[in-house]
């Protein structure tokens, strides 16, 4: 599975990180890699609960793209 994050500078000068495949997968950070790091493990609990909930099959490998 693989995920593209796209990422954006706030006015106020913080990140927001969005995992466009897994809709509402948004998160922020004061900078880009608190961002990216936040929303990754984000996107690893959505995916652990589609699996458990039988939504999704148990992927063998997550990648993120950039």
């Amino acid at each position: 599975m693989r995920l593209k994050i796209e990422t954006e500078r706030e006015q106020d000068g913080r990140w927001l990180a969005d995992v466009v495949d897994l809709p509402g997968t948004v998160a922020y950070g004061n900078t880009r890699d608190e961002a990216l790091t936040a929303v990754e493990a984000l996107a690893f609990r959505v995916i652990a609960d589609r699996v458990e909930q039988r939504e999704i099959e148990r992927p063998d490998k997550v990648e993120f793209a950039f």
